[in-house]
């Protein structure tokens, strides 16, 4: 059954910064969950990450970003066993390597403009759904949900705060039994 919006009971509000251009140069921390946590891309054993075939996926996916996108760069990253965090950089645009389907060039230039500042979530986009692709034709189940509709993310501002973000990724299978995505068994 499908569920239309109702604003009295549907309260989704964005997690993004008004206003702010997310293509701009800069570091983003992104957390990305898997749908109702699921453990797919592993385990973690003795404070160490092991990947499942879908966290090898995964892990491809992701580092085939900044080779479809010239103008983004990675960061550290850790694929977890029901969510991946990652830095994403977004390098300076140059005019000319902006290229633009001849549809969007008769878009107003505002309008063009604003596009533009949806590049971190197309990023995130494009990667979602292509891991969900590799992942739903390997086991052989089309259109079944893996990711969580949205993504955290974080516009990272200093490199003190940059340090502090690479020190939680390389952390994160150590802190794997408190940390908040970790569903422990009921058994």
């Amino acid at each position: 059954m499908y569920l239309k919006y109702n604003s009295q009971i549907h309260h989704r509000r964005s997690i993004r910064l008004s206003g702010y251009d997310y293509s701009q140069p800069g570091y983003y921390f992104i957390t990305i969950c898997t749908k109702n946590r699921e453990n797919l891309f592993g385990e973690i054993k003795r404070n160490k990450m092991v990947l499942s075939a879908f966290g090898h996926l995964v892990k491809r996916h992701w580092q085939q970003i900044p080779r479809v996108r010239r103008n983004v760069a990675l960061d550290a990253f850790i694929i977890m066993p029901n969510h991946i965090h990652g830095i994403i950089v977004i390098k300076q645009y140059h005019v000319g390597a902006i290229h633009e389907l001849p549809r969007q060039r008769e878009l107003p230039l505002y309008q063009r403009a604003k596009r533009r500042q949806m590049l971190l979530f197309k990023i995130i986009g494009q990667f979602k759904m292509n891991s969900v692709k590799q992942i739903n034709l390997y086991r052989n189940s089309p259109k079944t949900s893996v990711w969580q509709r949205n993504y955290y993310e974080h516009i990272i501002r200093n490199e003190r705060a940059l340090n502090r973000i690479r020190e939680y990724i390389r952390n994160n299978p150590t802190n794997w039994q408190n940390d908040r995505n970790h569903i422990k068994s009921t058994v």
